[in-house]
């Protein structure tokens, strides 16, 4: 386990045997983190996702407990205009199985990201709202993704979707290799 870097939570839904969603969501404020709350600038992630980082999908931040990994095709990521994109495909183990029954029942519904600053990647613009300091990340060295049952970013959800049915599948199909190929840097 990695000791020092920072954890932050946000939007992913499941599609069959994949996780779709948002790991972190742009520009939404997070819950008092001790003090002080932050967001996230558009494109925070983008040096990381460009590196091509061997990046992990864990479930609730456990190292253990592996969903996917960059390196192995199983996790794509992309940003976008809303946030940090993000799909896995789920493994055949116990836990990942456990973690879709608990995913369509609503009792898991939100995500985190595991992360690093980078030299100059935030700063303080101010107040918020309730009076606490504001942090602005405007670039990190993301380091893992998670699906949490209690989040730092209230914004952020994952739901259990089934397969499409019909005429719906032809477009869902289109919209994940479309993803996929944005996510491999093939189009823009």
């Amino acid at each position: 386990m990695v000791i020092g870097y920072e954890r932050r939570v946000a939007p992913v839904s499941a599609v069959g045997n994949r996780l779709v969603g948002y790991a972190a969501k742009y520009g939404m404020p997070s819950e008092d983190l001790g003090g002080f709350r932050e967001r996230i600038a558009p494109g925070a992630f983008d040096q990381s996702i460009s590196e091509s980082t061997d990046i992990r999908a864990l479930l609730g931040h456990d190292s253990t407990l592996v969903l996917g990994r960059r390196s192995a095709g199983t996790l794509r990521l992309l940003s976008d205009e809303i946030g940090l994109r993000v799909e896995i495909d789920l493994p055949d183990t116990t836990y990942a199985n456990d973690l879709k029954t608990l995913v369509m029942r609503g009792d898991v519904s939100q995500m985190s990201f595991g992360f690093l600053v980078r030299p100059g990647g935030d700063n303080w613009p101010g107040e918020m709202d309730n009076g606490l300091p504001l942090r602005m990340l405007t670039a990190v060295d993301l380091r893992e993704v998670s699906v949490v049952a209690m989040p730092a970013y209230p914004d952020t959800s994952v739901a259990l979707r089934s397969m499409p049915r019909g005429r719906n599948r032809v477009r869902d199909a289109w919209l994940v290799e479309n993803f996929r190929k944005r996510s491999k840097g093939e189009y823009m």
